[in-house]
């Protein structure tokens, strides 16, 4: 094993709280005998030979330079309890490692060094005592050992961490994850953003195994879907919250977790794009906008939207928006292919959208002057962009230069989003009475191929009429 776990010392002494028992030494001596201790036979995780090759890309990158990226700790939710724990996705991506605390080191040689904290031995008291890393608090960590045998990358305990960055090399740190971290080498804005950065476009462009990730978050994000329309009685019953947690429940069975917090708006909180408190109720005669996304076992997630009528009809109102933006969804999935603009479906989005807002009569200057650059008129009501790379974040490669993403041409391999909306505020007197308080978004997953796009969630139905069928048939 190549990582000792540290014995019991002020500077690690197990994380308890002034209400939990005092330890006397005969109970501390006997609850470190008698136990069976050995690692487990792990497999080789299907992440680590490309998790390899990914750091290699990344040395590459940056020749005779150490790379370090954390992967971040527990963050305090109130008190003494903490939000369950998510790696961060870079660290992630580039080592294959879920622990909390662990900090991923790529030297100089273009050799990796995992600092892990492993599970303690049973010769310090942290097991049975600690609160946040105890094995019978918090569950049993994996030992370095089986770090080793699942990742294929050396670990060490986290605690030599700082001793090893202080031997000379010149270093770049993926900053904003850990501040103990940052805290252990001189902060350089410039060098560490360009680490950020690159670090970010290597996963513009997705392998066949992580658009197989993406497959399975997005099919367990169509049975979440399908679990709710299953539940509507209960949810008219109880609102946007039974809908909330309906879908959480798939999620954790399916998954990790959410892909990020879910937008269940009924109504007028349709309008609002990122409305996650999902308190209201849920009125037969409105539309209720459903944005929801399952994150997988390897952290890759869904992002799918749709917007369902609550009697399982749409009035004729709301199947003409609804029918708009969908028009809109698919001239922007018809502008998507290897060699096109990333805008070029948002582009084709707008064009449809701001002629059905000319139809509509609602806006103030002609069609050709609203979708110029320097007037936009018409995203009073369409709000926001129709895609965004989609991957281990939800917003993925955030950090890539905008000539690598939103000003780039698409390749093969990325995976994105498009979802067109329309948002007709409660309180916007421009519009009609009939139309305040209805926002609809329809939004799909979908991966470049070699001429043209794959819909991941075709699966769940986009046109009205499909809906309606859908839904009648899940609710018997």
């Amino acid at each position: 094993m190549s990582a000792e776990t540290p014995k019991d010392t002020p500077q690690n002494a197990p994380k308890t709280e002034q209400h939990d028992p005092a330890v006397p030494d005969a109970y501390a001596a006997f609850m470190r005998t008698g136990w069976d201790d050995r690692d487990d036979d792990v497999a080789r995780h299907p992440v680590a030979d490309l998790a390899a090759v990914r750091r290699a890309r990344l040395a590459e990158a940056f020749p005779g330079e150490r790379l370090v990226l954390p992967g971040g700790g527990y963050k305090v939710r109130a008190y003494d309890t903490d939000y369950r724990f998510r790696a961060d996705t870079a660290h992630a991506y580039y080592s294959g490692n879920h622990t909390s605390d662990a900090v991923l080191v790529v030297e100089p040689d273009g050799t990796s060094v995992l600092y892990a904290r492993p599970r303690s031995g049973r010769d310090t008291d942290e097991f049975f005592r600690d609160r946040q890393y105890g094995a019978l608090w918090a569950g049993k960590r994996p030992s370095a050992g089986e770090l080793e045998a699942a990742l294929g990358v050396t670990v060490k305990h986290v605690d030599q961490l700082e001793a090893d960055l202080a031997k000379g090399a010149k270093t770049r740190v993926h900053r904003g994850v850990s501040a103990a971290v940052d805290g252990l080498v001189a902060g350089d804005d410039a060098r560490d953003a360009e680490l950020a950065r690159v670090a970010s476009e290597m996963r513009l462009v997705k392998d066949s195994w992580e658009v197989a990730e993406l497959q399975a978050a997005v099919d367990a994000t169509t049975l979440g879907f399908e679990d709710c329309v299953r539940e509507w009685d209960r949810v008219v019953e109880h609102g946007e919250r039974w809908l909330e947690g309906t879908f959480f429940r798939r999620a954790r069975t399916m998954g990790n977790d959410l892909g990020y917090d879910s937008i269940v708006a009924g109504g007028p909180h349709a309008t609002t794009l990122h409305w996650i408190e999902n308190s209201g109720p849920i009125v037969p005669g409105q539309l209720v906008l459903c944005d929801m996304g399952v994150e997988g076992a390897n952290l890759y997630t869904a992002d799918v939207t749709r917007t369902l009528p609550v009697t399982g009809t749409f009035s004729p109102l709301q199947r003409d928006l609804y029918t708009l933006v969908l028009r809109a969804q698919e001239a922007a999935m018809a502008a998507l292919r290897p060699g096109e603009r990333f805008l070029a479906g948002h582009d084709a989005a707008m064009q449809v959208l701001a002629h059905g807002l000319d139809d509509l009569g609602l806006l103030p200057v002609s069609v050709d002057e609203a979708l110029s650059p320097d007037s936009r008129v018409y995203a009073r009501w369409t709000l926001h962009g129709v895609s965004h790379m989609l991957g281990m974040d939800v917003h993925d490669c955030g950090q890539a230069a905008p000539e690598a993403y939103r000003e780039a041409e698409l390749v093969e391999g990325m995976v994105l989003t498009v979802e067109p909306g329309l948002y007709f505020q409660a309180d916007d007197l421009l519009v009609p009475e009939e139309l305040r308080g209805i926002g609809i978004r329809i939004e799909d997953d979908v991966v470049v191929t070699a001429d043209g796009i794959e819909n991941l969630s075709a699966a769940l139905p986009r046109t009205p009429d499909a809906i309606e069928e859908w839904m009648a048939t899940l609710r018997g």
